[in-house]
């Protein structure tokens, strides 16, 4: 990746997002790390600059669109305009659907399919001013379906359709868009939902490893190798592709 790429991350306050955000840093580009929670943002930050990277945070809540469009331009006028941009930013409400209430439905929609939504549109003169982007967009294995997430895998399936028609209307400017589709990563995320379940979380992650192919869960580092594939160079021809990180091929 050449020095040039301003990149931003959303939900990089933590976990795959702050994984991703160093690994795009270590990688030469200047990161804008987004998050709702500014000491979050704030931390990641810390960690890029003390490994000699550029960075700088935002907080903005990407469900909503002038904080989806001002993020960026507060980016563009610390680093430079972007030109990369990683939607990672998600949230879990899960129940059983009867348990499901409204406000769970658009909290996760608002933040999973809403926000990336917004973040692209407003990301796309950028990407256009320039004649290069890359837009990674995140859709979970969950899309295909999974106990008492209706809500997100609804939004999940929203994301691949979603990246697939951004991949066929952008694709002309110079501008490819995927979408990375994690499994079970081991984060605060499926740590809560290790609670939900009344299980030690180490525990639940001894019984997915013992059902992964390769035998281990995935961390967050294994996601962002995928995303720095997917914005290099080398993936100007990989566009609206939707690219499992499982440990194993999806059934």
């Amino acid at each position: 990746m050449r020095t040039l790429h301003t990149a931003v991350v959303t939900g990089a306050g933590r976990g795959i997002g702050a994984a991703t955000a160093l690994r795009l840093a270590a990688d030469g580009a200047a990161v804008g790390v987004l998050d709702i929670d500014g000491e979050a943002a704030a931390r990641t930050v810390e960690r890029i600059r003390a490994a000699g990277g550029t960075a700088h945070a935002v907080v903005a809540d990407v469900g909503d669109p002038e904080q989806a469009k001002g993020s960026l331009a507060a980016v563009a006028a610390e680093l430079g305009p972007p030109d990369i941009l990683v939607n990672n930013a998600g949230v879990i409400r899960d129940r059983p659907m009867q348990d499901l209430s409204l406000d769970d439905w658009d909290s996760v929609v608002d933040v999973n399919l809403r926000g990336p939504f917004l973040m692209c549109q407003a990301v796309r003169p950028y990407l256009l001013e320039r004649g290069w982007g890359r837009i990674v967009n995140f859709s979970s294995s969950s899309a295909l379906g999974n106990r008492d997430q209706a809500n997100y895998a609804a939004a999940k399936a929203g994301i691949d359709g979603l990246t697939r028609t951004l991949a066929i209307e952008l694709g002309p400017y110079g501008v490819t868009v995927n979408a990375v589709a994690p499994g079970y990563i081991a984060t605060d995320m499926t740590a809560r939902t290790a609670e939900r379940m009344g299980m030690d979380f180490g525990k639940l992650q001894q019984m997915v490893a013992a059902q992964t192919p390769v035998r281990r869960v995935g961390q967050p580092e294994d996601v962002a190798h995928a995303v720095a594939f997917l914005v290099g160079e080398g993936a100007g021809f990989v566009s609206g592709h939707l690219l499992y990180v499982t440990g194993g091929p999806m059934r």
